[in-house]
């Protein structure tokens, strides 16, 4: 059996790979509070900002965690098509889930599709990128942390999907953005702690991509554009600002008709 080491470059990968979960997660949820704030095309565009942010904020945490993962008597290498297969699932399937909340006419409903959909989506897109992996040996995973990891992700979901509907303050959506980054993050180690690895040694070359020449340059590409966007919906003015601007740019004594 091949030792596995988790978080060979120390604390940098877990706390690195959970900011940016965090970071996913509060961008997420202010493009969902404009969502739902708004009508026609500005709301599908804020949703499908929404989903992004998440997806990518969950795929970035996975695999800025995966830069710290080794097995000792193998190298280690990324299947591309499998990879970004992974990030594709990850966008499809929030994109639905938060769809459902922002257009769903039952709200406990929707929630509960979302969060399932959303859930299952995170989940795939983990076990693909695990899928992805090239390495000298077989995985192997244990069925009942494989089954909670993806109870988390479903949790974690719902919980999100939530609170894009329920949270409207900037304060509440950073707490409600730990609290989701932690969920994420624990799903995510739940499930590396259900592999093991039996190392078969070979001389033969991995196929697929070395993590430093794939993996890392997508996830800093990805990570940079969370920051530009969330630095966009910061600056952007919600649909409160934008009723008092033209409120008082209206000539005084004017009325409606």
């Amino acid at each position: 059996m091949g030792h596995l080491d988790h978080a060979s470059f120390g604390w940098l990968t877990p706390v690195l790979s959970y900011a940016m979960a965090c970071t996913g997660a509060a961008l997420g949820l202010r493009c969902t509070v404009r969502a739902l704030g708004a009508t026609g095309r500005a709301r599908r565009n804020w949703l499908l900002a929404a989903a992004s942010a998440i997806a990518t904020g969950i795929w970035t945490m996975h695999f800025v965690a995966m830069l710290g993962f080794g097995v000792s008597g193998t190298e280690i290498r990324y299947d591309v098509p499998l990879t970004i297969l992974s990030l594709l699932v990850a966008l499809v399937v929030v994109g639905a889930g938060v769809f459902a909340v922002g257009y769903g006419r039952g709200r406990g409903r929707a929630l509960a599709l979302g969060g399932l959909t959303t859930g299952l989506g995170v989940a795939s897109m983990h076990y693909l990128g695990m899928a992805a992996l090239r390495l000298h040996g077989s995985v192997r995973y244990d069925p009942m942390l494989v089954a909670l990891s993806v109870a988390i992700a479903v949790v974690a979901a719902t919980a999100a999907l939530w609170a894009g509907l329920n949270i409207k303050s900037p304060v509440a959506v950073v707490g409600a953005s730990l609290v989701m980054g932690g969920a994420v993050s624990s799903m995510h180690y739940t499930g590396m702690l259900a592999v093991s690895v039996r190392v078969s040694p070979s001389a033969t070359a991995l196929p697929g991509a070395a993590v430093m020449q794939f993996v890392f340059p997508l996830a800093v590409g990805l990570g940079s554009y969370l920051f530009v966007t969330s630095a966009f919906v910061a600056l952007s003015p919600t649909a409160r600002e934008r009723e008092a601007t033209a409120a008082a740019q209206r000539p005084v004594g004017s009325t409606a008709h």
